[in-house]
């Protein structure tokens, strides 16, 4: 069953219901880590668009979806947080979120806001030639200049001319608004106030400040994910309420 995991051994961000069958498609090495989930579940077991794999082989083969602005045919292929899904030959268009319980979840957005994404840089190397070469937290590469830092969050362009076109920056930085992607803050969106260093390999501190009560709260960099300046610069972000 190398293609299968069992249900209810799925990791719990993927929501569903763990009874129903025994075994469920496990998702290819690939972009995002092991909590991402397999397009297949997406389409049959969050959206309903297929009644199973059979029927999601089919969608897929005939291009009708499309994943950060490339249509995807493996329905193995993982998703995660901030990756944007189009349906363009049914006008419907996704943004997967988690929710403060560390779900993810699936915010319908606008044949505009489908054309950019949000990725985090996880690290930078220089390649042959001398250019620095951005890792992202998804798995991805991009050439860039040496301006990007470790934790900054790049707005990407998802149009065919420009796909993976830097369009916007937001620096990993106190006084910027992050969301919060794991821990039990998770979902929430606020200020950073102030980063804390850590000695040696522990996670540097990140104290924040939640812009509607005031309240402040920590969380550590690994579940920082930068999402504007002096404010948001995402609309609808599905966070419970």
């Amino acid at each position: 069953m190398g293609d299968h995991l069992k249900r209810l051994n799925a990791p719990d961000s993927w929501h569903i219901a763990k009874k129903t069958t025994k075994f469920i498609t496990k998702t290819a090495p690939g972009p995002h880590n092991a909590n991402a989930m397999p397009i297949a579940v997406w389409l049959r077991d969050h959206m309903g668009l297929a009644r199973n794999l059979k029927e999601v082989k089919q969608i897929l083969h005939q291009n009708d979806v499309v994943i950060n602005g490339k249509a995807c045919r493996d329905p193995k292929m993982g998703i995660g947080i901030f990756d944007i899904i189009s349906l363009p030959k049914v006008n419907k268009y996704y943004r997967i979120l988690r929710d403060k319980n560390g779900r993810h979840i699936s915010i319908a957005i606008d044949a505009e806001a489908a054309k950019t994404r949000l990725c985090k840089v996880k690290n930078k190397t220089t390649v042959t030639g001398g250019k620095v070469q951005l890792n992202m937290r998804d798995g991805s590469n991009i050439l860039a200049d040496n301006t990007d830092k470790s934790g900054d969050s790049l707005v990407l362009s998802l149009e065919p001319e420009t796909r993976f076109k830097i369009i916007d920056h937001f620096p990993f930085a106190a006084g910027n608004m992050a969301m919060i992607i794991g821990g039990k803050h998770s979902g929430k969106v606020a200020r950073i106030m102030e980063i804390v260093k850590m000695p040696g390999s522990v996670p540097n501190k990140i104290i924040l400040q939640d812009e509607s009560t005031g309240a402040r709260f920590d969380t550590i960099s690994p579940y920082i994910y930068m999402v504007g300046t002096k404010t948001p610069a995402i609309a609808k972000w599905g966070i419970e309420e």
